[in-house]
């Protein structure tokens, strides 16, 4: 396998990634369940003071519909890493696909929720802007990535070993 391609598709991942979060919080759909789901709990609490509130655990339809879009979407893009970083077998399939989730892990909760999260307003939900500190919540996030972040990235890496098993 190629470690200069894995650099480079992590970059690429990480690229992807922003995008589909810019995307999923543009104009109302950060007030859906699927990202309010996200929020640590003080925020949602504080919102939905002032706002119907919507179911946002993990077995609502708005997050589990999400997840599972989420599941495939990650397939199909790390099937195509695992491929253009020449796996040939399950467990170099399940290795890139595993190592790009976890970076995408790292990445997600380092940079997009501890910085990007924390000081954009686009990610404020109406009646939280004051709630500068609940925003800062590091451990809350990393928490988030360890568990269920880590079990949940067994899941496409598994499906990509597959995919990669059956291809070979």
């Amino acid at each position: 396998m190629s470690v200069p391609t894995i650099l480079i598709e992590m970059a690429v991942f990480a690229a992807l990634f922003t995008v589909v979060v810019f995307a999923s919080y543009g104009g109302d759909k950060k007030h859906s369940s699927a990202s309010i789901h996200n929020y640590p709990p003080d925020i949602q609490e504080e919102y939905f003071k002032t706002h119907e509130r919507i179911d946002v655990s993990y077995q609502s339809k708005g997050v589990v519909l999400a997840k599972s879009f989420g599941i495939l979407l990650f397939t199909l893009i790390l099937f195509a890493c695992a491929l253009f970083a020449g796996a040939t077998t399950f467990w170099q399939g399940f290795a890139v696909a595993f190592g790009l989730m976890v970076w995408i892990g790292l990445y997600d909760t380092c940079f997009i929720d501890w910085v990007l999260f924390a000081n954009l307003p686009m990610f404020r939900l109406e009646g939280t802007e004051h709630m500068d500190q609940a925003y800062h919540q590091k451990w809350f996030h990393l928490k988030g990535m360890l568990f269920p972040g880590i079990v949940f990235a067994l899941i496409p890496a598994t499906l990509v070993g597959l995919l990669v098993m059956l291809v070979w």
